[in-house]
């Protein structure tokens, strides 16, 4: 190939410094030199805002954008050439300049259920401590069980595993990609289905950020890019965007493409889940954006936007 590969130039990879991110970037790394064995990679861990604020919920100490804007900086002053990101902390707008170039095989979306004694969610007693930073999470369990403790937290996932294990809670909540991803399989004891307990919007999807001037870099990352995950991506994070497209809002949204059509669940919900909208829409794949902001204005319609206009945002 020409261009960097030519000019031996390592190919930075701005990533954050926890082990799932490390894990991420790495992943990538391992997919470009598969793809282009004479191009150098090199790894810029970085620390950003939300890995520095862990006692407060995302809702209330920034939401997505905490965990971007450093890796973004980088690349805008030249010091990095891509970011990796998990697209659930991606805020629906990016700076001038930047865009998500690729995006990977998606790994299962589910939400996982951590506990060292009981078997299944359903299985919590009552008033059982629950720990989670989501407010979509919290929503969804208290919309099912107003009778559960909801307390914060946040860390990478070792962290958060360890503080299960020191008795801090009867359960956690957790993504099954983090626990696949990190070979921490066994701890996941449900992982809850979609059709009543919806993911987050690209809950286990990687994307690549590249300058959208860079066209060396944007032409290595191609082979890398997986269409079929790109489509349910973009379904989803067009219903989150409509909706709001921040922590700071209860949305969930999972997408699943079946032989050239996509079919896409939405829920918005209050933070106490006292109230929850949910819907479902189906379309052409190559609609799919389209579906997701058609899913978001019948939610809107359905109440959702009194739910949000009760949270102070206008939708």
């Amino acid at each position: 190939m020409t261009g960097r590969a030519a000019e031996a130039q390592a190919l930075r990879i701005a990533t954050r410094r926890s082990p799932l991110a490390m894990w991420q970037a790495e992943f990538v790394a391992a997919r470009l030199h598969a793809a282009h064995p004479e191009l150098p990679v090199r790894l810029v861990p970085m620390t950003t805002q939300g890995d520095r604020e862990l006692s407060r919920s995302l809702a209330t100490s920034g939401g997505k954008g905490l965990f971007v804007k450093e890796l973004e900086m980088a690349m805008l002053e030249g010091r990095a050439d891509i970011a990796v990101h998990s697209m659930k902390d991606v805020p629906a707008q990016l700076p001038d300049g930047l865009a998500i170039a690729t995006v990977l095989p998606a790994e299962d979306p589910r939400d996982a259920f951590v506990s060292n004694h009981l078997a299944r969610l359903a299985d919590l007693p009552q008033g059982a401590r629950v720990g989670t930073a989501s407010l979509r999470r919290q929503s969804q369990l208290l919309a099912m069980r107003p009778d559960l403790e909801i307390e914060t937290l946040r860390g990478n996932v070792n962290t958060r595993l360890q503080r299960l294990d020191d008795g801090e809670f009867d359960a956690i909540m957790l993504a099954c990609a983090g626990l696949r991803r990190l070979e921490l399989d066994t701890r996941i004891r449900e992982a809850l289905d979609p059709a009543y307990f919806v993911p987050a919007c690209a809950q286990g999807i990687i994307g690549v950020e590249v300058r959208t001037a860079d066209h060396a870099t944007l032409a290595a990352l191609a082979p890398l890019h997986d269409a079929d995950t790109a489509i349910r991506l973009d379904a989803e994070r067009a219903l989150s965007a409509r909706l709001g497209g921040a922590c700071t809002v209860p949305v969930a949204g999972h997408a699943r493409l079946r032989e050239g059509r996509i079919q896409l669940d939405g829920v918005v919900a209050s933070p106490d889940g006292s109230q929850l909208v949910r819907d479902h829409i189906e379309s052409a794949a190559a609609d799919a954006a389209t579906a997701g902001v058609a899913l978001a204005e019948r939610l809107l319609d359905q109440g959702a936007r009194a739910i949000l206009a009760d949270m102070g945002i206008e939708a």
